[in-house]
């Protein structure tokens, strides 16, 4: 819905060096899904910033992002600020950022350290050469940023200096304040970070098999799964007659039908549906690619929220925001808070809170029909058989009838 003409006739007419720019941004902010007050709101703020900016004798070439702050202090003296007038002057800085009117922002590159440079290099080599995902990239890169202030400080970055005392260092020091599965994640943020170091031709390959293992006693626990009934509960309590029930009826299905990661339904974009061959292209780990069966329950759903509840967007993910500003979830933690909600409406005492749970339900699901490991492997996307053997545990009733009698246990 476009910004209404009337609303704009009420203004003044803009005045300033970005006075060009506001009904722009007033109708790129409008396919944003905003409302009309707050369409009124963000122009006039971008009216009153620009005209604020004139009266300074400010062109557009002298603009800088410090700019913005002064006017909300000058803002705040002269009139009362409104909840959301920072947010909305900080959306049209950043058009105008787009636009090429102001200048990107910018890290003054004597505030960084060698170690802060050769993270984002590392962060650059992951992204751009290792094609990993972002939450992963997240992960390891505050690791090597450590590790290297560890190792050099605020000095001058050497890789060919490591040695495996710094490794090993680093760990012992690091690991103990962490969770195990978080010093887990340490050690292999490492190796991954010094298989970059042999990358780069400065760091010995034997560096890597120095990293020490993060001893963990406890065996692997019972895959916490969601039961049918509860699924079909869950299910059956999400409002399919508001917009978003039906994009979280889909979420839902998707994770309980074809066990999906959170992730993989975040990146999901409309490309990856073959209508005609029913089936989905799904971004794995690593950036692989799945072809998985899209069954007909499943598609009604999504075809269901496409039709009439998703926002019309050029944003070309699959589920949506359901508030301003729409876009793509930004990240997994989206679907795990569409789960949690939907348990909550059910009334559903599940395992956890989190999206996994249908996961590994319908892998107990499937063992418990006949489906073999492999097989189970197979629809979930697991590299390794290891993976997949975790699920032997879920089916008790059939572990009972191999286990043996206890000596002296029944008399």
């Amino acid at each position: 819905m476009k910004y209404d003409i009337n609303d704009r006739l009420r203004l003044m007419r803009p005045e300033g060096p970005v006075a060009a720019f506001i009904y722009p941004f007033t109708d790129w902010v409008a396919d944003q899904g905003y409302q009309p007050d707050s369409l009124r709101q963000r122009t006039r703020i971008a009216a009153d910033f620009s005209r604020w900016l004139g009266r300074r004798a400010l062109q557009e070439p002298e603009i800088q992002n410090e700019h913005c702050d002064q006017y909300l202090r000058y803002r705040r003296r002269r009139s009362k600020v409104l909840p959301g007038d920072a947010v909305a002057l900080k959306q049209f800085r950043d058009y105008l950022r787009k636009q090429g009117v102001i200048a990107p922002e910018r890290i003054a590159s004597g505030s960084l350290t060698a170690a802060d440079r050769c993270a984002r290099e590392f962060e650059r080599y992951l992204r751009e050469e290792r094609l990993l995902a972002s939450p992963t990239i997240v992960n390891y890169v505050p690791f090597a940023a450590q590790f290297l202030k560890h190792c050099f400080g605020t000095g001058p970055v050497d890789l060919s200096q490591v040695c495996g005392a710094d490794v090993i260092s680093f760990v012992r020091r690091r690991a103990p304040r962490l969770h195990v599965k978080r010093a887990k994640l340490l050690t292999t943020a490492l190796r991954s970070f010094l298989r970059y170091g042999c990358y780069l031709g400065q760091v010995r390959t034997d560096l890597i098999t120095a990293v020490p293992i993060v001893a963990n006693w406890s065996k692997p626990l019972i895959p916490r799964a969601i039961s049918a009934d509860h699924v079909r509960q869950v299910l059956s309590h999400v409002d399919r007659r508001a917009v978003a029930g039906l994009r979280d009826y889909a979420i839902v299905l998707l994770l309980a039908r074809l066990g999906l990661r959170a992730g993989e339904i975040v990146s999901l974009e409309l490309e990856d549906i073959d209508w005609n061959a029913s089936c989905l292209s799904v971004r794995g780990k690593g950036g692989r690619r799945n072809q998985l069966p899209l069954p007909k329950d499943v598609g009604d759903a999504i075809a269901a929220y496409l039709q009439r509840g998703r926002p019309r967007t050029p944003c070309r993910r699959v589920f949506l925001r359901a508030t301003a500003p729409v876009r793509g979830f930004l990240g997994p933690s989206a679907v795990s808070t569409v789960v949690r909600h939907a348990l909550v409406r059910a009334g559903v005492q599940a395992p956890t809170r989190g999206a996994h749970q249908f996961r590994h339900g319908l892998a107990s699901e499937m063992l418990r029909h006949g489906a073999s490991l492999a097989e189970i492997g197979e629809l979930l996307g697991h590299r390794s058989p290891e993976t997949t053997k975790i699920y032997a545990k879920v089916d008790l009733e059939v572990l009972r009838t191999l286990a043996l009698r206890w000596p002296g246990g029944a008399r």
